[in-house]
């Protein structure tokens, strides 16, 4: 069944200045109470906008929904309250010390809109009845907020790629996204809308989608490393990389060789369509408790220069994989959200800037740069 968005989504009462609404999937996880911490931060002018890229001059006039302006709830399968799951960021230095009590009003308000969802990792379920609860929730908080518009973001752990016709955990909810007549992101390697059974659906939903798997870091840097080699002319021989994670990231990717597997595969596809088939190398994932929330990345590139020179570079990223996505996160939001309003629908054309698998556009993040900023000029409001 395919509810009309405009059945489901009710317009606000003050079109001047309506909220809009962002239904996190993994709403208790790191990245998602590290976007609604930062969120609020931002709102109150607690802290600059950095790595929000929606806030650079580009992007001045878009008409984007203001951050004071979005209103988060969600899904997830977790208990602990977003206050909690703050302060504990916060202990572990993912977040400024003080913040989360600073902002504790607006996560214990966002905590209140977050409904159980599922299902657990083995655990069986009705495809038809968890999309229907699903999109219930998501309508319902959008009636009760009297919301223009919601974007429904997946930030849940990555799960295995599906091994067969039925629909995992992530494309459920991004069903129900549909259903709801809401924009989606997918900001995980999960299989979300890319499943075979939800491309017609997507097609005939009428709303902007964007994903997947969002570039925080290694892929990041893999994408202004590969078009330099190719440009210049030396030929990449091996390419090997090895990722060290902490937090519940680490222990669910570790102990599950499927979803490492399947977050590998967009770390890979950049080397891939920059510079073809033939590269040596592969990723390899630890699990490192100890390191809690924080993350190394190590890669080893050995090319040929002049005359077959053997060469080598070695990189080393270490950061917060929670504070390099929420930015990212909001960005997105915020395009999307206004993609939606400009009754833009199916991929969002542009947005492989911050995407590892992007439905489309070039692998380098130079000529990524230049697609996202024809978005923005394709999203600003005459004056």
């Amino acid at each position: 069944m395919t509810v009309n968005p405009q059945d489901t989504l009710p317009r606000p009462a003050n079109p001047v200045t309506p909220d809009t609404g962002v239904w996190l999937v993994g709403a208790r996880g790191s990245v998602a109470t590290t976007v609604i911490t930062g969120c609020a931060a931002l709102a109150a002018g607690l802290h600059p906008a950095a790595g929000l890229v929606t806030e650079t001059p580009p992007f001045a006039g878009c008409g984007l929904p203001a951050p004071g302006r979005l209103v988060f709830g969600g899904h997830d399968v977790a208990s602990t309250p977003l206050p909690k799951r703050a302060e504990e960021l916060a202990a572990g230095g993912v977040l400024p010390h003080g913040l989360p009590a600073a902002v504790g009003a607006e996560l214990a308000a966002a905590d209140e809109e977050i409904r159980n969802g599922g299902p657990a990792p083995g655990e069986p379920y009705d495809e038809e009845s968890l999309i229907s609860s699903y999109a219930a929730d998501i309508a319902d908080f959008a009636r009760r907020r009297n919301l223009a518009r919601v974007v429904v973001v997946n930030v849940a752990s990555t799960e295995p790629v599906a091994a067969d016709d039925a629909l995992p955990a992530s494309s459920c909810y991004a069903a129900a996204a549909l259903r709801a007549g809401c924009a989606y992101v997918n900001f995980t390697p999960s299989t979300g809308l890319h499943h075979p059974r939800l491309h017609e659906q997507a097609a005939a939903a009428g709303v902007p989608y964007a994903g997947r798997d969002g570039k925080t870091g290694q892929t990041l840097l893999r994408s202004v490393l590969a078009p330099m080699f190719l440009q210049r002319a030396l030929e990449v021989r091996a390419w090997s990389g090895t990722n060290l994670l902490g937090g519940g990231d680490g222990a669910n990717l570790a102990g599950d060789p499927a979803a490492a597997a399947a977050k590998n595969v967009g770390k890979e596809r950049v080397l891939a369509d920059s510079l073809g088939a033939g590269v040596d190398g592969e990723v390899h994932i630890d699990d490192v408790p100890a390191l809690g929330d924080w993350k190394t990345a190590w890669d080893h590139v050995v090319f040929d220069g002049f005359l077959g020179t053997r060469m080598v570079l070695q990189t080393i990223w270490q950061g917060c994989d929670s504070a390099l996505a929420a930015p990212l996160v909001l960005d997105l939001v915020r395009i999307v959200a206004r993609a939606h309003e400009a009754g833009m629908t199916g991929p969002v054309p542009g947005l492989g800037f911050f995407f590892k698998d992007p439905d489309g556009g070039p692998p380098g993040l130079a000529d990524q740069w230049r697609e996202l900023l024809a978005v923005a000029d394709r999203l600003r409001v005459p004056e």
